[in-house]
């Protein structure tokens, strides 16, 4: 790693978004001493998994300062209520833009500010949330330093702090209903979280009800493309369920395959390797960093 570039500008506010994952989190410890003046955010949907909230806490230890809690008051339920007739999808964020970028963008106000975005030096191609505001200038000190995936490792070891929890059975952080998860992660909520998976349920069901959709519908069907009836793309969460089995099957499977040809890989990488094998989705860059 080169030494570190000097990022500080005077007259402007300094900002780094948190998200709950391992990238960001590496960048606001990788920052601390370099930034003195460094504003910690962190975008609160109200349907964050509880060891989001618990490494939050911990992370908080190690800046030495608090991470600001944006959109409190206007999480989740808020938004579904105005947005009644679909759930959030790829082709409709309004999760994202409502719960992320519009609380962001009120909390910096006209303020001139830099705005720290976590892509790595091997994701570069990758896109994070660079704002259109002219006041908000975007940096990426990982792409300028050099810092890829092992990098990230190190800073978040040698801090003490290591990953959340979550990264034994989900590759992302985010909501715990989000619509990138893949369909061993919602099987990993279910057994983790019930409740939460429960509650995932009883929205989707909400939605298939007022839509007058039935539990049994083919959602592959033509007549059903360009609305959003469910979490997870083909099925409902009960059917999903229903799959318990077959889908944990595949998913050790492929786990096995990945430590023979792979076998020193780490937890998180094969995880991510394995996941995207089921699914094939890319996550939103701007809850997941």
């Amino acid at each position: 790693m080169s030494e570190p570039a000097n990022f500080e500008q005077l007259g402007v506010r300094h900002i780094c978004g948190i998200s709950g994952g391992k990238d960001s989190s590496a960048l606001a410890v990788y920052l601390k001493d370099r930034v003195p003046e460094m504003e910690y955010f962190f975008c609160d949907t109200g349907a964050e998994l509880p060891e989001t909230y618990e490494f939050l806490t911990r992370l908080e230890v190690i800046l030495a300062k608090p991470i600001a809690r944006l959109n409190a008051d206007r999480g989740f339920d808020h938004w579904f209520e105005i947005f009644r007739g679909a759930l959030p999808s790829p082709q409709m964020r309004w999760c994202t833009k409502n719960m992320k970028i519009k609380p962001l963008e009120k909390w910096i106000g006209d303020d001139p500010a830099v705005s720290y975005v976590a892509i790595r030096s091997d994701e570069s191609n990758r896109k994070g949330y660079v704002s259109t505001k002219a006041n908000i200038e975007s940096r990426f000190p990982f792409v300028e330093e050099g810092v890829d995936h092992d990098g990230v490792m190190r800073i978040l070891e040698d801090a003490g702090i290591g990953l959340p929890a979550y990264y034994e059975w989900r590759t992302r952080s985010g909501c715990y209903f989000c619509f990138y998860q893949r369909k061993a992660e919602w099987i990993g909520l279910a057994d983790r979280h019930p409740e939460l998976f429960e509650r995932a349920v009883a929205i989707e069901q909400k939605v298939l009800q007022d839509a007058g959709v039935g539990g049994d519908a083919d959602f592959s069907d033509q007549a059903m493309k360009g609305r959003q009836y469910t979490w997870s793309g083909g099925e409902t969460l009960v059917q999903l369920r229903a799959r318990r089995d077959e889908i944990l099957e595949r998913h050790e499977a492929a786990m096995a395959r990945t430590a023979r040809t792979r076998p020193n890989l780490p937890l998180v990488e094969a995880l991510a390797g394995v996941l995207d094998d089921d699914d094939g989705t890319e996550p939103c860059t701007v809850c997941a960093l």
